[in-house]
């Protein structure tokens, strides 16, 4: 998931997911002026419109001018401003993250119009410049191919304080409604710009790493081969959730799945005649990083961490039950707008496959939560459906190294197993429903 996640009140801690950034309710303050362009050493100068005078107070502190609560602005944001001579009015604190703090500033440009900006900051050492240089890239790359669907980014870099160290990214600042985005616009506007975008090499991948929460995506490279490159990115977040995802039994679904799943789902799509287009997607689609656009009344998307892939990976996090993306008036928006890659009945298979890296990364990072058994009742029900004797062969490898060292499986570790084939049947009429939902949309497609 990408660093940071803008939701309003109405959303619970149990819907919030990698990254939280507070409360869209914007700050009720009186606009005062700083001139920045005076500020001496230890000091700003402060202009209060409703009381004009000039106030000097320190600027190590939180400037306050009728209960304005200001937020320090570095000297490279202020730098990084994109209109020359900009004026700032105010910069006050706007939400929160969990890798820094943010802020809404709002300048005056020479010609006396009044700009208002979104800064991320990043508190990460090293890991900073590599977070939001993703997130950069990958917003520069969505609003050159779609500029209504994001917001527009400026500038990233360093501060100039040495101290902690940090960095920052500054884009337009967009007045949100709704979140998530409405079924229909959201669909609609993800499926165009999967079709507007064109891969800069005609290969999946991209040119820079990016981000889904601590995880450094496995994407910065070229690849023809879908399948090559999403194994890759896969492998990256199963390496990452081993620490938490610890058993014999998780390692056992998981090398299958890398080894023999997904050649059998994704190696179709590029076989007998088929292809598909490397798409620009997203990253991290989930409800709290969509909204409606309160200026266009049309879907927006942010807290992005982008890379060229299978459109239907968007979809992989619409998946999961804790989503209201997850709400199946979001997955037939899309299909009405994109039609389903061939084989159309591997459909599901592959929603479930990926939907892997955002569930791990759920399990990594999210406190309490319950992705555990649903990672690997995932991956156990798609090695049994598409390489069963393989699985079997490698679970009696398992039984016998444990037989030998006198080891026997945990309670918890039979309770996952317990629940995987308890499962089985109810995973099977969820199936056939899907099977004729499919059916049913591809007719109506074609």
């Amino acid at each position: 998931m990408a660093a940071t996640v803008l939701r309003p009140p109405s959303v619970s801690s149990a819907d919030s997911e990698l990254s939280l950034v507070g409360t869209f309710a914007q700050p009720n303050v009186h606009e005062a002026s700083v001139d920045l362009t005076r500020a001496t050493q230890g000091s700003a100068h402060v202009h209060d419109d409703a009381n004009p005078c000039t106030i000097i107070v320190p600027t190590e502190l939180a400037l306050q001018v009728n209960d304005v609560e200001w937020f320090e602005l570095d000297e490279n944001v202020v730098k990084a401003l994109p209109v020359p001579e900009s004026k700032v009015l105010s910069s006050t604190q706007y939400g929160q993250s969990f890798w820094g703090p943010t802020a809404k500033i709002v300048v005056s440009v020479p010609s006396g119009e009044k700009i208002s900006y979104f800064l991320k900051v990043f508190v990460l050492e090293a890991f900073g410049n590599t977070m939001s240089t993703g997130e950069f890239e990958s917003l520069r790359v969505i609003y050159d191919t779609s500029p209504e669907y994001c917001p527009k980014p400026f500038a990233h870099g360093r501060y100039a304080k040495p101290e902690p160290e940090t960095y920052f990214l500054l884009m337009e600042f967009r007045e949100f409604g709704e979140i998530p985005a409405e079924p229909k616009p959201l669909g609609r506007s993800l499926a165009d710009m999967h079709k507007a975008s064109q891969s800069p090499t005609g290969k999946f991948g991209f040119h820079v790493p990016t981000c889904y929460s601590r995880i450094v995506q496995d994407v910065d490279h070229w690849d023809e081969s879908w399948c090559a490159v999403f194994k890759r990115h896969l492998a990256r977040f199963i390496e990452h959730g081993k620490e938490v995802l610890k058993w014999p039994e998780w390692d056992v679904v998981a090398a299958c799945t890398l080894e023999r799943v997904i050649p059998r789902l994704l190696l179709p799509l590029q076989e007998e005649g088929r292809s598909i287009k490397p798409c620009l997607c997203h990253g991290d689609c989930w409800d709290g990083n969509t909204a409606m656009d309160m200026r266009t009344g049309k879907a927006m998307i942010f807290d992005v961490c982008t890379f060229y892939a299978h459109n239907e990976y968007d979809i992989g996090n619409w998946r999961a039950p804790r989503h209201r993306l997850s709400n199946k008036a979001y997955i037939k928006a899309y299909k009405q707008s994109y039609r389903m890659s061939e084989p159309v009945e591997d459909w599901d298979d592959r929603n479930r496959l990926y939907s892997l890296p955002y569930n791990i990364a759920n399990a990594c990072y999210v406190p309490g939560s319950d992705q555990r058994p649903v990672i690997y009742k995932d991956m156990d029900f798609l090695c049994k459906k598409f390489c069963p004797e393989h699985l079997d062969e490698k679970m009696q490898e398992l039984r016998e190294r444990q037989k030998a060292a006198g080891a026997v499986p945990s309670e918890l570790e039979q309770t996952f197993r317990n629940n995987s084939i308890a499962t089985d049947e109810d995973e099977d009429e969820e199936d056939e429903e899907e099977r004729k939902s499919n059916n049913l949309t591809r007719v109506k497609l074609r």
